[in-house]
């Protein structure tokens, strides 16, 4: 497609970047911009700038934060006995649209997956060994996806630490098996924390 501006062809480029987006609403995205006043355009431009700048990575849990800790670790009102284990931070952001969990979290980054040639090792399991040392943790609360992937990788995590004195727990198949946590509804997910059995070899 042949565009009046390099500026414009640009911009259509970019956003048909993101996941999702073709050149065709790439292009209706951009048209709307130059259609708004100028600062909503220059605004979403520095949230944009600000996401990929200024956003952390918490040193406790791995969740995006502003600071170095996130509010759900500094949260003194929240129990670290408990410490859920989940794929990504997409999947925190859905139990705790729950409601009904008050522990701490510990976001792996993935999920064991040899098809997509990730192993143990790319995955933040190392920081689970570092808070199970700590003492603190009396559960360990499996939220992975109910998938090949999501299992294979609660089974590993099982028989890394299966000695520690720590009781193992997974989230009640509520959810569908196949599914993705963050597609679960809340009430389903809700339910599903709150109803979690015990964790063994046989999944």
């Amino acid at each position: 497609m042949d565009y009046p501006s390099k500026v414009l062809s640009k911009a259509v480029e970019e956003i048909s970047g993101l996941p999702g987006i073709g050149k065709k609403s790439a292009l209706r995205l951009a048209l709307h911009l130059l259609r708004q006043p100028a600062s909503q355009g220059i605004s979403l431009g520095n949230s944009i700038q600000n996401l990929v700048t200024d956003i952390k990575y918490c040193k406790e849990c791995h969740n995006f934060s502003d600071s170095d800790i996130c509010d759900i670790c500094n949260d003194h009102k929240r129990t670290d006995d408990l410490l859920c284990i989940v794929e990504d931070v997409r999947d925190v952001m859905a139990i705790e649209n729950t409601g009904k969990y008050k522990g701490k979290y510990l976001v792996l980054g993935g999920k064991i997956s040899p098809m997509e040639g990730i192993g143990p090792s790319q995955l933040r399991i190392g920081s689970i060994e570092k808070k199970l040392n700590n003492g603190f943790v009396k559960e360990l609360i499996f939220a992975l996806s109910a998938t090949m992937e999501g299992d294979t990788t609660a089974y590993y995590i099982y028989k890394k630490f299966k000695s520690q004195d720590v009781v193992f727990s997974s989230i009640a198949r509520g959810i569908a098996v196949g599914d993705e946590l963050e597609y679960a509804d809340e009430i389903s997910l809700g339910r599903s924390i709150t109803n979690r059995t015990t964790y063994n070899e046989a999944g």
